[in-house]
């Protein structure tokens, strides 16, 4: 048997390396004349850790080429003549570190568009691309081509798969927007204010809050730089805008816009005694009063629902404490109000609002689903469902039944942080993020009566996906904790012409 971790291999004598060498965790392909490396083509292998795929004259590299190889740490491919890599063509490579891939020139166009934002999300250390054309990219590195967000999606050179309906394109990339777009709906239609930015941040940095009044269209109105904010949500009551601003540092805080000032002012503190973490704000109306509650997230947190009573907003209940709750979600079932709330530490708990005692009290339970991140309730063909989401394992979609919430789909999710659903008129999606890899678009089918993959998008560490309509244009705001926001744009393609 031989030892053949990296350091051994590459300390074999040059004249063995010609050799093809079948051990337990190294094997050499070099000089070879195979075309192209096809999938799977290594599944036999699973205890590779290193492969070396040197001086060839493979053109292609096919999808799932080098699935089954759960182990590979280190694939060199140098000095090969591709001129096609396959955009899965390293899917299941999840203990990959190094890829050696110098001595290949590639085409930067929209075809290797996959490939610009693998390397910019892989956590491997890959060598340097080098782009074989078009002419203004000759020599440069791939990671430096910045035309693809442009050229790509606005002028109809992408090269991405068109489908029936309505796909999504990228039409704007935001750099100093927050972590967590939240539009404010109500103050929209109100026709009152426009939102630059809403946010929920942990840096601390750049615009959080930010507003502009329509009659003056100035910016910022509420320009909030707090440290750790975790999420803003507007308020409007009798054409008064309020902002909650929940942050885990420094208390949270209640804003009210003075139109004398034009500006936001503070107007009123949350007792950092009774929320200590919070991690998510949910506002709505019961009977005509307006409550919010914020979910805290900390192991004595006490989820807060708080009331209007003319004067300010105050602590109405308190749900439950050492929960950790992650997330609150306000909704209407067979015409009665409830509550979920999901946590860290229990499957997620549904609340019924009692009529006789004006509170929430306990009602059932969603069994089987410990650690859910975020829960989500969306209506399609007046059938009320949940999305419910977990980081690790699968995310699931669950259905109504007059009885129950019964699942209907699990969704793999590997690194999701959200899982949420948006419609465009007769179009209904769900969109999962993850910090990991690609996030995900699924459309609803509807004769499976099921969720399929519609499209991938590539978002650094999403935290919300917002969708906004004006008269004539979707679009889709994806936030990003590490980079840019990102907005996409729901269009029409006709395929019949």
């Amino acid at each position: 048997k031989v030892n053949c971790r990296l350091p051994s291999c590459l300390a074999l004598p040059e004249r063995d390396l010609g050799l093809v060498l079948v051990l337990l965790c190294c094997r050499s392909l070099v000089n070879g004349t195979f075309s192209e490396i096809k999938d799977r083509m290594f599944s036999h292998l699973p205890s590779l850790q290193l492969l070396l795929l040197n001086s060839n004259s493979f053109t292609v590299i096919r999808d799932d080429a080098f699935a089954g190889l759960f182990h590979l740490e280190y694939l060199f491919i140098e000095g090969n003549k591709i001129e096609t890599i396959s955009r899965n063509a390293f899917r299941g490579l999840r203990d990959l570190t190094h890829l050696d891939l110098r001595g290949n020139k590639f085409e930067c166009d929209c075809k290797a568009k996959w490939l610009y934002l693998w390397l910019k999300m892989t956590n491997s250390t890959v060598s340097d691309v080098l782009c074989l054309g078009p002419p203004e990219y000759q020599e440069k590195k791939l990671n430096d081509v910045a035309s693809f967000d442009y050229e790509c999606t606005t002028t109809g050179r992408s090269g991405e798969p068109t489908a029936k309906g309505r796909p999504f394109s990228l039409s704007l990339s935001l750099s100093h927007c927050p972590l967590c777009l939240k539009l404010f709906h109500r103050v929209l239609q109100a026709g009152k204010f426009k939102v630059r930015a809403g946010a929920d941040s942990v840096s601390g940095e750049g615009p959080r809050c930010t507003w502009s009044h329509s009659r003056t269209n100035a910016f910022p109105s509420l320009s909030h730089t707090g440290q750790s904010i975790v999420g803003c949500k507007a308020i409007l009551i009798d054409d008064q805008v309020f902002v909650v601003v929940a942050q885990l540092f420094g208390g949270s805080h209640i804003y009210r816009y003075d139109e004398s000032w034009t500006k936001f002012v503070k107007f009123q503190d949350i007792e950092v005694s009774r929320i200590s973490k919070p991690n998510d704000i949910e506002l709505f109306q019961i009977e005509d009063e307006t409550f919010f509650i914020i979910a805290d997230s900390s192991k004595a947190g006490l989820s807060t629902v708080y009331k209007w009573n003319s004067k300010g907003f105050y602590s109405y209940q308190s749900l439950h404490e050492w929960f950790r709750d992650t997330d609150a979600e306000f909704v209407d079932i067979d015409g009665k109000s409830h509550l979920i709330l999901s946590s860290r530490s229990q499957v997620p708990i549904i609340l019924q609002w009692n009529k006789s005692s004006k509170k929430f009290v306990p009602h059932s339970d969603i069994p089987h689903m410990e650690d859910v991140l975020a829960v989500k309730s969306f209506r399609m063909q007046n059938a009320l469902y949940l999305s419910l989401t977990r980081f690790i394992g699968d995310s699931r979609v669950m259905k109504w039944n007059s009885k129950q919430f019964v699942e209907i789909q699990a969704l793999p999710s590997r690194g999701a942080m959200t899982l949420q659903p948006f419609s465009f008129k007769e179009n209904h999606y769900l969109a999962l993020g993850s910090d990991y890899t690609f996030s995900q678009i699924y459309q609803w089918d509807k004769e499976k009566q099921l969720f399929k993959k519609f499209k991938e998008i590539y978002v650094q560490a999403p935290r919300s996906f917002t969708a906004v309509s004006t008269d004539r244009r979707d679009f889709f705001f994806a936030s990003s904790f590490k980079g840019k926001t990102k907005i996409f744009e729901h269009i029409i393609v006709d395929l019949s012409l």
